[in-house]
C-alpha cells in the first residue's frame, strides 16, 4: 500500500518555484552581463562590430587563400578593399548630401508649412519656432556649449572604437583558422564538440545574417532610387544611400527612409508624384518580405517578425542606434545556439529511446 505524499507544496507549484528560479538567474546573469559591456564599451563595441565585419569579409579573405595569397596579405587586403569601398560610399553620399541637402532640407521645411497650414496649428509656426530656439539658445548658451565639447568626445571615441574594430577585424581574418583551437583550449575537454558546434552555429548565423541584409540593403536601395530619379524627386541619391543604411535596422529603418523619401517627393513635386513614391517603396518592402527574405535569409536567420521588433526596442532601450545595429544579429546568434541544442538534445534523447 502506497503511503499518502507528505510534501508541503504540491509537484506542480514546485516545478513553476524552479522554473522561475531559472528565469531570475538568467534574467540577473544577462542584466549584470548588459551593465559590464555598458561600463566597458570602448572595448566591447570593437569586439562586436569586429565580428560583424568578420562574418561579411570572411568569403572573401577565404577566396583570397584559396587562389593562392597568404593569410596576412589576404586579411590586409580584405580590410583595405574594406576602407577603399565604405570610404568611397562615405564620399557618394556626402558628396551627394552637400548637392542636394539645401533641397532636402527646403522639402521638408516646406512640407512641415504646408501640413501646420493644412492643420492651423494655433498660435504656432515655423517662424515662432525659431525665435524660440534663439531665445532657448541665448538663455542656455552654456548648456549648448558644453553639449558641442561633449559631442567631440563623442566623435573622437567613435572614431578610435571604429580604428580597433578595422584593427580587430585584420587580426580575426588572419588567425580565423585559430579560433577553434583558442576555444577548446578554455573550455574543458569533455565540452569541446559541444562549444565548437554551437560557436559554429552561432557564427553561421551572424555571417548569414549579414551577407543577407547587404544583399538586401543593395536591392532596396537600387530599386527606391532609381524609382526616385524616374519621378524626378530632388536628392534621388542621398535617399538612396539613406534607404540603404537603414536596412541595416530592419523594420524601422526601412519606416524612416521611405517616410523621409515620401516627405521630400510631397513637397518637392506634388501629392501625385508623392503617391508615386510611396507606391514605389511600398513595392520594394512587399518585394522584400515576401520574396528577398524568405529566399535570402529564411535559410540561416529564422526568427519571427515580432521577435525582431522586442529585439530592436531591447537594443535600443540599452544603446541607443548601436544597439538597434547589433541587436538583431546578436538575437540571430542566440536562437542558433538554441537551436543547435534542441536538435542535439532530440538526438539524444531519441538514441537513449532506441
Amino acid at each position: 500500500m502506497q503511503e499518502p505524499s507528505t510534501a508541503l507544496v504540491p509537484e506542480p507549484i514546485r516545478r513553476v518555484a524552479a522554473w522561475c528560479a531559472v528565469v531570475l538567474l538568467v534574467a540577473g546573469v544577462g542584466y549584470v552581463g548588459i551593465r559590464l559591456c555598458g561600463e566597458f564599451r570602448t572595448a566591447v563595441v570593437p569586439v562586436l562590430l569586429a565580428l560583424l565585419g568578420t562574418a561579411l569579409l570572411g568569403p572573401l579573405h577565404r577566396w583570397l587563400i584559396k587562389v593562392g595569397v597568404g593569410r596576412s596579405l589576404a586579411a590586409g587586403l580584405t580590410c583595405v578593399a574594406v576602407v577603399g569601398v565604405v570610404g568611397g560610399a562615405v564620399y557618394i553620399v556626402v558628396a551627394a548630401l552637400i548637392d542636394t541637402g539645401d533641397q532636402i532640407v527646403a522639402s521638408l521645411k516646406d512640407a512641415a508649412q504646408g501640413i501646420a497650414d493644412h492643420f492651423g496649428a494655433a498660435g504656432t509656426s515655423l517662424d515662432d519656432l525659431a525665435s524660440n530656439a534663439k531665445e532657448l539658445l541665448g538663455r542656455f548658451g552654456g548648456t549648448a556649449a558644453s553639449g558641442v565639447i561633449s559631442g567631440v568626445s563623442v566623435v573622437g571615441e567613435v572614431i578610435a572604437m571604429a580604428v580597433l574594430a578595422l584593427f580587430l577585424v585584420f587580426f580575426f581574418l588572419r588567425d580565423s583558422h585559430r579560433a577553434v583551437g583558442a576555444l577548446r583550449a578554455v573550455v574543458p575537454a569533455a565540452s569541446g564538440d559541444l562549444v565548437e558546434a554551437l560557436a559554429r552555429r552561432a557564427f553561421g548565423a551572424v555571417e548569414g545574417f549579414m551577407r543577407g541584409t547587404t544583399i538586401i540593403a543593395l536591392i532596396d536601395a537600387v530599386c527606391i532610387g532609381v524609382g526616385l530619379l524616374v519621378l524626378d524627386v530632388p536628392g534621388a541619391v542621398g535617399l538612396a544611400a539613406l534607404v540603404f543604411v537603414g536596412a541595416y535596422i530592419p523594420y524601422l529603418g526601412a519606416f524612416i527612409s521611405g517616410a523621409v523619401a515620401v516627405l521630400v517627393a510631397l513637397a518637392d513635386r506634388g501629392v501625385v508624384i508623392a503617391l508615386w513614391a510611396l507606391g514605389i517603396v511600398l513595392a520594394v518592402q512587399v518585394l522584400e518580405g515576401h520574396v528577398l527574405q524568405p529566399a535570402i535569409q529564411s535559410r540561416t536567420v529564422q526568427m519571427h517578425p515580432a521577435v525582431v521588433l522586442v529585439a530592436i526596442t531591447a537594443g535600443a532601450s540599452t544603446s541607443g542606434v548601436l544597439g538597434m545595429l547589433l541587436a538583431v544579429p546578436l538575437t540571430a546568434a542566440a536562437f542558433a545556439v538554441g537551436h543547435e541544442l534542441r536538435e542535439r538534445y532530440a538526438r539524444d534523447a531519441s538514441a537513449v529511446d532506441s
